[in-house]
């Protein structure tokens, strides 16, 4: 049997393991572009989501606003949970990355001119590249705000699955959709949001991951 590294890991190994500067900036710049690509695609197929994208995606076909503003409006309230229970670095960090994806939701319509988007392939290839997204960001000290930190609180306090937590909160937005998108495009929206949790409840499990921030 092939020892787990994590949990091997000895105080002599544990700096060698820890992200420098120019790994945790390109961790999260890879991250922020992935995930926020991934909302892209979401967008195009006329998809939604969970967590705090989710919300901003519901209300931006609701209302006036652009995605970008309100996934940014969002994550206020967010912040002050994440100063408290993680930390300044992490909540700049986190801070920057919710304004790194919302000036990115500016940026791919630009760039990308998609008249559309299968509503399969879209919401589905939308989810995962989030969840990827996301695992990157995780493993480098810092989210996408929102429900994300709660996820990440509990996972550390209670040992609950980020993932799971995520997916049980993102059941509850993808229902209250109903009131704006088609049941199909719920329905496909339910099943991105299983992969994506999935994504993270496969991947970011506690001590298998040896980078430090």
């Amino acid at each position: 049997m092939v020892d787990d590294p994590a949990l091997t890991e000895t105080a002599a190994t544990a700096d060698a393991n820890r992200h420098t500067l120019v790994e945790n900036v390109m961790g999260v710049v890879t991250g922020v572009f992935i995930a926020s690509f991934g909302l892209f695609l979401l967008k195009a197929s006329g998809a939604v989501s969970g967590g705090t994208a989710g919300i901003a995606l519901l209300l931006d076909y609701a209302g006036p606003l652009s995605f970008g503003a309100l996934f940014m409006l969002v994550n206020v309230p967010f912040f002050a949970l994440a100063v408290w229970k993680k930390g300044i670095a992490f909540t700049l960090r986190t801070v920057l990355t919710v304004a790194m994806v919302s000036a990115m939701s500016y940026l791919h319509p630009a760039v990308f001119h998609i008249e559309s988007v299968d509503p399969v392939y879209g919401t589905l290839g939308g989810n995962l590249l989030v969840g990827v997204g996301l695992l990157i960001l995780f493993r480098h000290g810092a989210s996408l705000g929102g429900i994300n930190i709660l996820a990440l609180v509990l996972q550390e306090k209670l040992g609950w699955r980020a993932g799971y937590v995520q997916m049980a909160v993102d059941v509850v937005i993808i229902l209250f959709s109903l009131t704006v998108v088609s049941p199909w495009i719920v329905l496909l929206s339910a099943a991105g949001a299983v992969v994506l949790n999935l994504v993270l409840a496969l991947n970011h499990k506690q001590g298998r991951y040896l980078g430090r921030t």
